[in-house]
């Protein structure tokens, strides 16, 4: 008897032994795994910010079909983290164009003219490869601060503007000026009106372009010295003040012929040119009275910069002087308000631009009766 109950009390110890080594086995399971996930967790974090900066490199079935190379790109674009993908819809910006110098550093100074040599359109049209249909022509290096118009009138005066064109192309290219070149051409035998022809350049210049600076120039005559920068200024400008026909010095103090500059505002103020000064002379003084008697005064360059030579020739037919042009003159105060841009009729026949420029060929109508002397 004792020994059956010493063999179930060995039993039962046993049992609660066995059972004490699972429980045992069973905790030390569960905290093993436990430290293991928790021991792969921080490697795998650890692997991850290392290789966060590294390439990834993915590769494709290239024989797939329709697949492209631009396909798989995008494919791998989108597998890419944020940082790492190329900007949607990315266009380089363009460098910003720099303001043009007051003093462009290409200029050269005192000129050698000469009008002996043969000179044709296409020698020209050569030399200037950078001008533009039309005669138009934009620095491409900086941002000029006006836009020039220029504005010659003219008649049968071919061979003058062939020497006209060689010279004054390169001169306004290197004074870095924004600029288009019109030729106002009169039809017919009438007398000529050369105010008139200015401003019917200033209307048309405006139909091609918002031009805000007006340069009217003699076909004839040819700057010496390309500091004679061909701009607008605060006041209107006189550019041909020291002529070799007039021995380089200005002819009297109110003179403003040959070569001259207005602002949009200043030749809207003075109500542009007289259109009734027919034949030669008159006009320029008259333009020179409507400018002081519009509270403006006339600049002009240095005396050494501003000379120009002239191409000689006869005297134009049908532009003999006039023999009105006194009286006019002394009444501009009166007529400037009534004759002028806001009194402009003409009408333009054809518009055709050459390599070199633009030529307007207009009809200008006839001048008046003259009065018959008693």
């Amino acid at each position: 008897m004792t020994r059956l109950m010493l063999g179930r009390t060995l039993e039962r110890i046993c049992k609660a032994v066995l059972l004490l080594c699972m429980v045992h086995f069973l905790i030390m399971m569960i905290l093993y795994f436990d430290v293991y996930s928790q021991r792969f967790d921080i490697f795998s974090r650890f692997n991850n910010g290392r290789n966060a900066s590294r390439a990834h490199h993915y590769y494709y079935n290239l024989s797939r079909p329709n697949g492209t190379f631009a396909s798989y790109l995008a494919a791998a674009a989108d597998q890419l983290p944020p940082s790492a993908r190329p900007e949607a819809n990315h266009t380089p910006t363009a460098k910003p164009v720099p303001p043009c110098p007051e003093v462009p550093p290409g200029l050269v100074g005192r000129l050698h003219i000469e009008f002996s040599s043969l000179m044709t359109l296409e020698r020209v049209q050569r030399e200037n490869p950078s001008v533009t249909e039309g005669g138009r022509y934009t620095p491409p290096d900086c941002r000029a601060k006006q836009k020039v118009a220029i504005i010659i009138p003219f008649r049968h005066r071919d061979n003058h503007l062939k020497y006209w064109l060689h010279y004054l192309h390169p001169i306004l290219r290197r004074q870095k000026i924004d600029y288009g070149i019109y030729i106002i051409n009169q039809l017919g035998e009438e007398t000529f009106n050369r105010a008139k022809l200015l401003n019917i350049g200033y209307t048309e210049a405006l139909k091609e372009a918002d031009y805000d600076c007006f340069i009217f120039s003699d076909v004839d005559l040819i700057p010496m010295d390309d500091r004679n920068l061909y701009h607008c200024y605060d006041q209107p400008r006189h550019f041909a003040i020291a002529m070799d026909k007039f021995g380089f010095r200005l002819p009297y103090a109110g003179y403003f012929g040959g070569v001259s500059g207005l602002s949009k505002k200043q030749f809207l103020k003075i109500n542009g040119f007289p259109n009734e000064y027919w034949g030669w002379g008159g006009e320029d003084d008259d333009i020179y009275n409507r400018i002081t008697l519009n509270g403006m005064k006339v600049s002009r360059p240095d005396v050494l910069i501003g000379r120009y030579r002239m191409i000689k020739h006869e005297r134009d037919k049908h532009n003999e002087p006039n023999p009105q042009r006194f009286n006019k003159i002394q009444n501009t105060k009166n007529t400037m308000k009534k004759d002028g841009i806001s009194s402009l009729t003409y009408r333009v026949v054809q518009v055709k631009k050459h390599p070199l420029y633009t030529n307007i060929s207009v009809e200008i109508g006839k001048p008046p009766p003259r009065p018959i002397r008693g």
